[in-house]
């Protein structure tokens, strides 16, 4: 018998760290490869992690509810023979220089007296009572914060965690004279408002820092949010904070769309084996327009615009427990009607059944989001961060319309929809939003009814 080591995976390429949620085996457990271990979640992604082997379960390592930088070993399994264990390398495992094992870790604790005193945190959890996430940490070591200044923000998170928001909103009046003058002075000091410029007077703590006061009635019930609910929440006040929201709305005449759709999903089920709804043919023209419109396939990095060489499309899919979240389709305008249709029915029953692997979730560049399965006629979604646009799409309806013909203008049934464009007004114009969300549009309009596959 012999040792393997399972480590916790790389969820990502920003995840440092994942949270164990769920213990699947005890020790003493016999394992067969691919039976999950154990559940973890980071700010991305949920995933079961499953067994590489056949063996027998040694030694559990962390409790549920711990938080493991990714790397570390998590449980250690009894396998049969000598264990074909491969070694981690920094693609899988990375640490803080960038080097695995025992040696990275002692460069680590011999540079944290180092970091300290130019003012990094790389390493800010060994230095602090308080928990910092990779990403507050990743915003300080850029933004060149001591650790001592960490600590002193007040964080508006669980147990008073300190979040993106709190450590932006600490910046913001760190860099701002004006906010300086005005927490300079002390609030009881007679005069003060006369002294203080207007502009000074006004300044607000973001609401990320005020916390309202909800008064609960006998007859209430509190639902604390799981931890899902939690992140959404944080990830669409984010957005709202970071990105200047504008939205526009068009009316498409669909009609030959859903025309062709009718003739051809027969089809699609008995020869392809596939549903086909109408998502596969809105991200197809989403990509088409993407290709053509690519300011609108870009994020902002400070007063830099990326724009992305791939178009990678995220479908946000409501999931039974009523969290949300976003699987992306890479390269969707290199793939056919077909090969859309195929991938997107299979992520959507992934993230159904919680199945979505984590590179399901990464490297998304737009996102479209689908009012019309709720039967709504329009809405006006949040931006996907760091995205700088959103499409939503509404229900399909039949309404009478005006219809040009040779003869002159007639009334006749058209199946109709909305299609709405929140984009970031930071990088895309309303003349680029409107025109890319018009070409989306004029795409699902001259759908060729005689169209094969």
């Amino acid at each position: 018998m012999s040792e393997y080591k399972i480590y916790m995976p790389k969820l990502g390429e920003s995840v440092q760290e994942a949270t164990i949620t769920k213990w699947f085996v005890k020790e003493g457990d016999s394992v067969e490869e691919d039976t999950s271990l154990f559940e973890v979640a980071t700010d991305k992604v949920d995933s079961e992690i499953p067994s590489p082997v056949d063996g027998i379960v040694k030694k559990i390592l962390f409790e549920q509810d711990a938080v493991v930088p990714v790397g570390e070993v998590v449980l250690i399994l009894e396998v049969e023979g000598e264990a074909d264990e491969p070694t981690p390398n920094v693609d899988e495992i990375p640490s803080t220089n960038e080097k695995s094992g025992e040696k990275a870790a002692a460069e680590v604790e011999s540079s944290v007296a180092k970091e300290t005193i130019e003012g990094e945190v790389k390493d800010i959890n060994k230095l602090s009572n308080r928990f910092f996430s990779p990403l507050v940490k990743s915003i300080a070591e850029k933004e060149g914060l001591s650790v001592s200044e960490l600590e002193r923000i007040q964080g508006s998170g669980d147990g008073d965690r300190v979040q993106k928001a709190d450590v932006l909103n600490y910046l913001e009046q760190k860099k701002s004279p004006v906010q300086t003058k005005v927490s300079a002075v002390p609030a009881e000091v007679p005069g003060v408002k006369e002294n203080v410029p207007p502009a000074a007077a006004s300044v607000k703590t973001s609401p990320a820092q005020e916390k309202s006061v909800v008064q609960v009635g006998q007859d209430d019930t509190v639902q604390a949010m799981d931890r899902v609910r939690k992140l959404i929440a944080q990830h669409m006040v984010d957005s709202k904070h970071i990105a200047a929201h504008v939205t526009a709305m068009v009316e498409a005449d669909v009609t030959n769309l859903v025309q062709w759709r009718t003739k051809m999903k027969d089809l699609f089920a008995s020869q392809y084996g596939e549903k086909l709804t109408y998502m596969p043919m809105f991200i197809e023209a989403t990509a088409r327009a993407l290709s053509e419109f690519p300011m609108v396939n870009s994020s902002i990095d400070g007063d830099q615009i990326i724009l992305r060489g791939h178009r990678n499309i995220g479908i946000a899919v409501a999931k039974p427990d009523g969290n949300l979240v976003v699987p992306v389709l890479k390269d969707a305008d290199e793939k056919n009607l077909l090969g859309l249709t195929r991938e997107m029915n299979h992520l959507a029953n992934n993230a159904r059944i919680n199945k979505l692997s984590p590179d399901d979730y990464q490297g998304g560049t737009f996102t479209i989001t689908n009012f019309g399965s709720f039967k709504n006629l329009f809405g006006t979604p949040i931006i996907n961060q760091p995205q700088v646009a959103i499409l939503a799409t509404g229900s399909i309806e039949k309404k009478p319309a005006v219809v040009e013909t040779s003869v002159g203008d007639v009334i006749a049934i058209r199946h109709k929809m909305f299609l709405s464009l929140s984009y970031d007004h930071r990088v895309v114009d309303g003349a680029l939003g409107g025109a890319f969300l018009r070409r989306i549009a004029d795409l699902l309009e001259q759908w060729d009814v005689n169209r094969v596959i």
